[in-house]
């Protein structure tokens, strides 16, 4: 039984050593064949380099005349190509009371839509809304936004001579906000609250316009006001002060010392 133990023993210690002789076999193997393949992608990389850098390569690594790498040039990416040959859609809601504008002022709205943005527009009656759409022709991405702003803008109440700013001016927006925002009121204090914006003959409105050039548009408890930012924060400070009841002298003071610190920074 001992001599039969010691050469079960031998057996096991010999397929071992077999087994690890095997195992570092295959891993020298491996070895081997990744760094000959790490090798030939590395003469391969050269080599294309060298192509490219020849005189007439057609690569995209081409060098100077003094030996620095010059840049790729791209072309502008059209409106077309950047939505994957799809026409982009925008579709503006038109209110009741600005169907009669809209109609008398179609030229003046049409006009800058289509010859400077180089968009489709239509107005579609049975869905009450005008809608836009890129072509082939559309070369910016960013103009289908712009319409649209300037659409919204016209549908608000304002003028197409200031709405049409949004198109020519960057940094321009419109705010919107409701009187009830600022205070809570109601009936005759809610209309007094907007005759104190509006003054006799609307002459606050035109003041806090002119003072922070701005346009303020005011439909019933609705207001919008329309400018950059900063001086969109200025006129809503001057409006919320008269809704919560300050004297007008006061705003009109603070008005014009903001207006001229705003003339300084410009």
């Amino acid at each position: 039984p001992l001599a039969a133990q010691q050469g079960r023993a031998r057996r096991h210690s010999m397929k071992a050593q077999v087994v690890e002789v095997s195992a570092s076999a295959i891993v020298n193997e491996a070895a081997k064949a990744s760094a000959a393949v790490r090798q030939n992608d590395e003469n391969e990389t050269i080599e294309d380099m060298d192509d490219e850098d020849g005189p007439g390569a057609g690569g995209k690594r081409q060098r100077g005349a003094g030996g620095s790498v010059v840049p790729p040039s791209f072309g502008p990416v059209s409106a077309l190509e950047a939505f994957g040959g799809k026409s982009e859609f925008r579709r503006v809601p038109v209110p009741p009371n600005r169907y009669s504008p809209l109609r008398k002022d179609w030229m003046s709205i049409y006009t800058p839509i289509v010859e400077q943005l180089k968009l489709d527009v239509r107005m579609n009656p049975r869905k009450r809304c005008v809608e836009l759409k890129t072509n082939e022709h559309t070369q910016d991405i960013d103009v289908l936004q712009k319409a649209a702003d300037f659409l919204r803008a016209y549908m608000l109440g304002f003028a197409v001579t200031d709405a049409v700013a949004l198109l020519r001016v960057e940094d321009l927006f419109v705010d919107s906000f409701m009187v009830t925002d600022v205070k809570i009121l109601k009936g005759d204090h809610l209309s007094r609250a907007i005759g104190r914006l509006a003054g006799k003959d609307g002459k606050c409105k035109f003041a806090i316009e002119n003072a922070t050039r701005t346009r303020i548009i005011i439909a019933d408890s609705r207001v919008h006001i329309l400018g950059s930012f900063s001086r969109i924060k200025v006129a809503r400070d001057a409006i919320c002060a008269l809704i919560l009841g300050s004297p007008i002298s006061k705003v009109y003071s603070n008005l014009r010392s903001t207006a001229g610190r705003l003339s300084q920074k410009i």
